[in-house]
C-alpha cells in the first residue's frame, strides 16, 4: 500500500504556504514535484561527476557516461524495451514525436497514405502530423469519439484502412483522462501494415507500461512529468525501425566518420543524440525511476484510482459544476467547469486557498472545440495527493461559486 503523508515528506517544495494557506498541488499532469533523492542525484552529479560523456578518457568524463548511460538502461527496463540501443534520450514527448514525424514518417509517407489520430491528442501529437502530411501528400483521419470522450475498438477497425501507415495515439487523454486500449489498436494497425506511435506522457508516471506487451513500434514519454528534471525524456523504438531512420539533428557525437562532403552516422541510439546531451537530466531521469520503482507504479496506479473516484464523487455533487470524459477508466485527473465562471477566474481563486490547479486549453483545442467549450480547469493527481487534498479542492470550489455569485439557470 502507498502511504501518501509518508511520500509527502520527501517532495521539499510542498510544505509551504501559499497565500497563507499549506499548498495543495493539483497540476501534476503539466508537471510533477521532484523528491529528494531525485533533486541531491542532480546536485552530486554537479559537485562530482560533470564531465562531457562519450568524449573523455579522465575519471570524471568516465564516471559522467557510466551515469548517463546507466540511466538508459534504467529507461530501458523501466519500459521493458528488449535493448537500451532503443532509449533515445530526447527533450521530452513532444521531441520525441517531432522526431518520428519528421526521421520517420516524412521519408516514409507518400500521397495518397494516411496518417489516423484522434480529436483527443495534445498539440505535440497533432501538430507534428498535420506538418508530416502536408509535406507528403498523405491524409489525415480522426478516429471519432464516443459522447463521454472514448473512443470504440469498432471506430478503430473502421478509419484504420490498407492505406493507413500511421495511427499516432496518447495511452492517456490529458484532458478526458482516458485511457485507450493500446495493446488492440496496435494489433489493428499492424493487421492493415501500419505502425503505432502512442504519446505516454499521461500514461508512463501512472502505470505500468511494457512496451513489448503493448507491441508499439514507437513510444514517448517525459521525465518532468514523473518525479524527473525538465528537459529530459525518450523515445522507445522497435529496433528495425530506428535503424532506417535519419537523425533530423546533425553534428557532434552522433557521427561515425566526417569527410569533406560526406558523413556517416554511429548506430543505434547515439546517432540521435547530437551535440552534448542532458547528462544531469538524464541522471535526475534515472533517479525518479529508482523512487517510482521503490514506491511500485502499481501502488501509484491503485492510489490515484481511488483519489480520483473520490474526487469524483465530491465534486460531482457541487450545483454547476460539470466534469468531462468517462465516469470510470481514467487516469488521475478530473478536467471541469463551473457554471458560466471563466477556468481562468476559477484558478485564480483557488490560487488565493492556496490549490495549484491547471486552466486553459490544455494544449488541446481541437478536443475543446470538441467539448463545445473554449477552456476548462483541471484538478491532477499523484502519488503525495490526499483525500484531504480533494476536500479542500471541493470546499474552495463552493466558495469560488458564491465569490462569483454564480446561481445554475432554472
Amino acid at each position: 500500500m502507498l502511504d501518501p503523508i509518508a511520500l509527502k515528506a520527501e517532495f521539499p517544495i510542498l510544505h509551504q504556504d501559499i497565500n497563507g494557506h499549506p499548498l495543495v498541488y493539483l497540476d501534476n499532469a503539466a508537471t510533477t514535484q521532484k523528491p529528494r533523492s531525485v533533486i541531491e542525484a542532480v546536485k552530486r552529479y554537479y559537485e562530482w561527476d560533470n564531465a562531457n560523456v562519450h568524449r573523455g578518457v579522465h575519471t570524471l568524463g568516465s564516471r559522467a557516461t557510466d551515469a548517463y548511460e546507466g540511466a538508459r538502461e534504467k529507461v530501458a527496463r523501466f519500459l521493458n524495451a528488449p535493448a537500451s540501443r532503443q532509449i533515445i534520450f530526447t527533450r521530452g514527448t513532444t521531441t520525441a514525436l517531432n522526431l518520428v514525424a519528421s526521421g520517420y514518417a516524412r521519408q516514409k509517407l507518400r500521397e495518397g497514405d494516411e496518417i489516423v489520430i484522434t480529436q483527443m491528442e495534445h498539440h505535440s501529437n497533432l501538430i507534428p502530423w498535420q506538418q508530416a502530411a502536408k509535406a507528403t501528400g498523405a491524409t489525415l483521419k480522426y478516429i471519432p469519439l464516443q459522447p463521454d470522450g472514448t473512443i470504440t475498438l469498432a471506430d478503430v477497425e473502421a478509419t484504420v484502412t490498407e492505406k493507413t501507415r500511421i495511427v499516432a495515439i496518447t495511452y492517456a487523454s490529458n484532458v478526458l483522462g482516458t485511457v485507450n486500449p493500446i495493446a488492440r489498436i496496435a494489433e489493428i494497425a499492424h493487421k492493415n501494415g501500419a505502425i503505432i506511435v502512442v504519446d505516454g506522457a499521461q500514461s508512463t508516471p501512472h502505470m505500468k507500461v511494457d512496451v513489448q506487451a503493448l507491441d508499439v513500434d514507437f513510444y514517448a514519454f517525459s521525465g518532468h512529468k514523473m518525479c524527473g528534471p525538465t528537459g529530459i525524456g525518450a523515445l522507445y523504438g522497435k529496433a528495425k525501425l530506428l535503424e532506417n531512420m535519419e537523425p533530423i539533428e546533425f553534428g557532434g557525437e552522433m557521427i561515425d566518420f566526417v569527410d569533406l562532403y560526406d558523413s556517416t552516422w554511429k548506430e543505434l541510439p547515439w546517432k540521435f543524440e547530437g551535440g552534448t546531451p542532458m547528462i544531469a537530466g538524464a541522471v535526475g531521469l534515472g533517479a525518479a525511476i529508482d523512487f517510482l520503482e521503490q514506491v511500485g507504479l502499481d501502488n501509484i496506479h491503485h492510489h490515484e484510482q481511488k483519489l480520483t473516484q473520490y474526487a469524483m464523487e465530491r465534486l460531482s455533487v457541487i450545483e454547476g459544476l460539470t466534469i468531462y470524459g468517462p465516469l470510470e477508466d481514467r487516469v488521475g485527473l478530473v478536467t471541469f467547469n463551473l457554471g458560466d465562471v471563466h477556468p481562468h477566474d476559477v484558478a485564480t481563486v483557488l490560487d488565493t486557498e492556496g490549490i495549484a490547479v491547471r486552466a486553459g486549453h490544455h494544449c488541446a483545442q481541437p478536443l475543446m472545440k470538441w467539448l463545445k467549450v473554449s477552456a476548462t480547469a483541471r484538478a491532477s493527481f499523484y502519488l503525495y495527493n490526499t483525500e484531504h487534498d480533494v476536500d479542500r479542492l471541493a470546499e474552495s470550489l463552493v466558495k469560488t461559486k458564491e465569490f462569483f455569485g454564480y446561481e445554475p439557470i432554472r
